[in-house]
């Protein structure tokens, strides 16, 4: 999978990406990235991208020309690309949405900067708008390293495991199950015996109701939307139920 990355500050970009999964995943040729500093698209000899907005106002805005030429440069060799513009006017980015846009080839993710790009790249080049959360950012180039590692995680091969995603919190709108290792025992906290049974199917059960138990207590609203079977409806029951007998209620 390609993303071409349009941004201001390329140099962000050169370390984040460079390690741990994402870094391997560049190595194999899963995922290609590519920088393109919009500055290189203006035409006069300070790279002027900004100016003052129509009918007053603070900040500045980024001008319309310079972004309009980087997005034809890059469509013009593949001109089915996905644009995408990363603003926290967009729609909130989650990980349905991860695994939608997985299913592209190649993605151009615009970094908005200042006030955000004059509304006519909005009109004529955007497919899509994305927000990682309802706050603002310095710009678009952490938004768009977030988006970039959650879809990569979705492209075969780049993960360990082809289950690892599917595991994932937000799978099936669920939090993940809790996660031990060694040792054992740590400072009176051990670990649940069912992990140690070498029972798969008490374990994968154990993980199951947790995973809702861990929902229900800290993303209720997850729930509406969680595709459960009549089993995990049933164990939803028993966890409130037993919940509201160690209450006292």
């Amino acid at each position: 999978m390609r993303f071409d990355i349009l941004t201001l500050f390329p140099d962000m970009f050169s370390s984040p990406l460079k390690e741990s999964i994402m870094g391997r995943a560049i190595e194999k040729g899963l995922v290609q990235i590519r920088t393109v500093n919009i500055r290189d698209f203006t035409l006069d000899k300070h790279q002027v991208v900004d100016d003052t907005p129509y009918g007053g106002g603070q900040g500045m805005v980024m001008k319309v020309e310079p972004v309009a030429r980087a997005i034809e440069s890059v469509k013009s060799k593949n001109p089915s690309a996905l644009t995408i513009y990363l603003t926290p006017q967009g729609k909130p980015f989650n990980q349905d949405l991860a695994r939608r846009l997985s299913s592209q080839s190649h993605l151009i993710l615009l970094c908005g900067r200042y006030e955000g790009v004059d509304e006519r790249v909005r009109e004529l080049f955007i497919d899509e708008e994305i927000s990682i959360g309802d706050y603002v950012l310095t710009g678009g180039e952490l938004a768009a390293m977030v988006v970039i590692d959650a879809i990569s995680r979705f492209i075969p091969g780049v993960l360990g495991s082809e289950r690892s995603a599917e595991e994932d919190s937000f799978f099936n709108s669920l939090l993940e199950y809790p996660q031990y290792t060694r040792p054992f025992e740590f400072r009176g906290k051990g670990v649940p015996e069912v992990l140690l049974s070498g029972n798969h199917s008490a374990i994968s059960l154990w993980r199951r109701k947790e995973a809702l138990r861990r929902t229900l207590l800290r993303r209720p609203d997850l729930l509406a939307k969680a595709l459960l079977t009549e089993e995990e409806k049933g164990f939803l029951e028993e966890i409130l139920n037993n919940d509201s007998k160690s209450d006292g209620s």
